[in-house]
């Protein structure tokens, strides 16, 4: 009988832990144990709710961190974050609050916050403008409203020098629909200019801000938290609207990543209201820094509409994969599930789960994902009717409740950071991890 190559291997080098192999091979890690916090760890995260649009024709601020007593108890919740084993945090400043005017800042809470996040060792990605401005803006129609952005953006970037992740605006799509087309919160317009006006206007602000914050970051990493949006028709005839609907929820994005757009969007955007002046200004380039997709997906962000018009929640039909899978091949970003949730306590654990299917199904598609996110990491209020009227209606999607006790969800989420917590952004990814270098102009080869 021949010799096996095994019987020379152990002859010369013993059986099995060779030297060398704590260098990776068979002395490698599977990536499990709580998040490190090293810079290539795949970033796990929780967020706190931080909305803060006005409803009633302005009259009324809906302000979910003044809600949710996040204000009195910040130090407790941060503190739940850490408790969690988590490292990341996608944080709201109150934009409303510190903006006072034009070089007028209030940091009073500002200060308290991020300092209580650096003290515990969390990064936090900062979420600079989400789903309001400061009564002296008014709204979204504002064209002034990119310029003190801007302002604020720099500001908050030269006061705050170690933080490096950004969401400038947040859900910019959704912030423009809800406002301008929608009729629900800040200037509350149902119109297809004012829509435009508003989706053009939060798009040249995150652009004028994130230039702002790379002044003082060259090596920012800029998170775009967007909704991953799916409508489906289940109609032999489809509806010319519901069509152009689902082709505009990728506009945001495409003024943002210099993308040009469908030619039916391209004539949409043109009848109401966007120069070619401002369209080339949009697809002169992509803002500066390292840019990250994130999508966010809840099972409402996804619709069926029957034959005779009833809407449903289709709840994961296609799902955050397919959906992402979708925006990625158009924009060939590195991408992140920014957000995701259930209203049921009880459903939340395997809704969870479901979504880190999700995540691992976008891994083994080869697509480089950077981290993932349950929001919140308290329970919210009035989302069941999208903050339109105040009636204190808690939604049970938090990792704790409102009293900070802990959801089925939180021990769920433990289970998956023991489990997963250490594993790298991409398989493989020691060859590509975070650098602080700064960031470099990419361009189409």
């Amino acid at each position: 009988m021949a010799t096996s190559f095994l019987t020379a291997i152990k002859k010369h080098f013993g059986d099995g832990h060779y030297p060398g192999d704590e260098y990776g091979g068979a002395g490698g890690t599977v990536g499990s144990g709580l998040p490190s916090g090293s810079p290539g760890n795949f970033m796990f995260a929780t967020g706190i709710e931080c909305s803060y649009p006005t409803i009633d024709h302005g009259r009324t601020r809906r302000d979910l961190l003044a809600e949710c007593d996040h204000y009195n108890r910040y130090q407790e919740d941060l503190g739940l974050v850490r408790e969690m084993g988590l490292k990341v945090l996608r944080y709201g400043l109150p934009y409303y609050r510190i903006q006072r005017g034009p070089n007028d800042y209030d940091w009073e809470f500002a200060d308290l916050a991020m300092a209580e996040m650096q003290r515990l060792g969390i990064t936090p990605i900062l979420d600079l403008m989400h789903f309001g401005v400061p009564d002296w803006l008014g709204n979204f129609q504002n064209p002034e409203l990119p310029v003190h952005f801007a302002h604020y953006c720099g500001a908050v970037a030269e006061r705050y020098p170690w933080v490096r992740y950004y969401t400038p605006v947040n859900e910019i799509y959704v912030s423009a629909k809800l406002s301008a087309m929608d009729g629900l919160w800040n200037e509350q317009l149902r119109d297809e200019r004012a829509f435009v006006t508003a989706l053009k206007n939060l798009v040249a602000a995150s652009i004028m801000g994130n230039q702002q914050i790379a002044l003082h970051r060259p090596d920012c990493v800029i998170v775009q938290s967007e909704s991953a949006e799916y409508t489906h028709e289940l109609r032999t005839e489809r509806t010319p609207r519901i069509q152009l609907d689902n082709k505009l929820r990728f506009l945001a994005l495409d003024l943002l990543y210099a993308h040009h757009p469908d030619g039916e969007v391209a004539r949409f955007v043109r009848d109401n209201g966007l120069t070619d002046k401002e369209y080339d200004w949009f697809m002169a380039g992509e803002p500066p820094g390292y840019q990250i997709m994130g999508n966010d997906y809840y099972g409402r962000n996804e619709r069926i509409i029957l034959p005779y018009g009833d809407v449903i929640t289709s709840m994961d039909v296609m799902g955050w994969y397919h959906i992402t899978y979708e925006y990625f091949r158009r924009y060939s970003k590195p991408v992140m599930h920014t957000e995701t949730n259930t209203f049921d306590a009880a459903d939340a654990p395997v809704w969870l789960w479901k979504q880190w299917v999700n995540v691992l199904q976008m891994r083994k598609s080869g697509v480089p994902v950077l981290g993932f996110t349950w929001y919140s990491l308290i329970d919210k209020v009035d989302w069941n009717i999208g903050l339109s009227r105040k009636e204190g209606t808690v939604n049970a999607c938090g990792l704790f409740d409102l009293n900070r006790k802990p959801r089925p969800v939180a021990e769920a989420y433990r289970q998956l950071l023991q489990e997963y917590g250490q594993i790298t952004i991409v398989p493989h990814g020691e060859l590509f991890e975070q650098t602080t270098r700064s960031a470099t102009l990419k361009v189409e080869i």
